[in-house]
């Protein structure tokens, strides 16, 4: 019972850490990643199906992404959709793909992102904390019910608050690097 709730949190804290990766790779940096494209759903046969799943998304430079469509018959759809993201970019069509030029990122920008890569990171940061509360939570009522002594829970409490110290500092770590990613010219 007591490992269960260790590996749990740990479980829990590790899939905070994944989210948040995921999250930050939507942000754009200099170079052009397909990652930028993950928010974009199409309409396709009455459905919203994620842009990745349609199509073939290759870096084909420094600042431009190549989409071979799997369907060229929704190509409109694909251009409509990436149109109006919020990524501010409009593809060019070229025969049966769509290239995307990525425009160098201003100053004012490049903060932007920055501040929104912290705001990520703080929602990181609270679901740790969450989980952290929810295991001591358990804790507690195993104790209430008498399956375990005042000292094996103040020993759990211990482990979960170096857990969540040592995810908190992964979050600052990666928040760090993107930092430096996004402000690098």
């Amino acid at each position: 019972m007591v490992k269960k709730i260790i590996t749990f949190t740990e479980s829990k804290m590790n899939d905070c850490i994944e989210l948040f990766i995921n999250h930050l790779s939507t942000l754009r940096t200099e170079r052009a990643s397909p990652s930028i494209l993950n928010s974009i759903y199409v309409d396709y046969l009455g459905n919203k199906v994620k842009l990745c799943k349609l199509s073939n998304i290759v870096v084909e430079n420094f600042n431009t992404l190549k989409i071979n469509l799997f369907d060229v018959s929704i190509k409109k759809n694909v251009e409509k959709a990436i149109a109006n993201s919020d990524l501010n970019i409009n593809p060019i069509s070229v025969g049966n793909t769509l290239k995307i030029i990525l425009p160098n990122l201003t100053e004012e920008r490049r903060k932007n992102y920055v501040k929104l890569a912290r705001n990520m990171a703080e929602q990181g940061r609270i679901s740790i904390r969450n989980i952290r509360r929810d295991s001591n939570e358990k804790i507690k009522r195993i104790l209430k019910d008498k399956l375990i002594s005042n000292d094996v829970e103040r020993n759990l409490q211990s482990k979960i608050q170096n857990l969540t110290d040592k995810y908190i500092k992964k979050i600052n770590h990666i928040l760090d690097k993107k930092d430096k990613d996004l402000m690098k010219i």
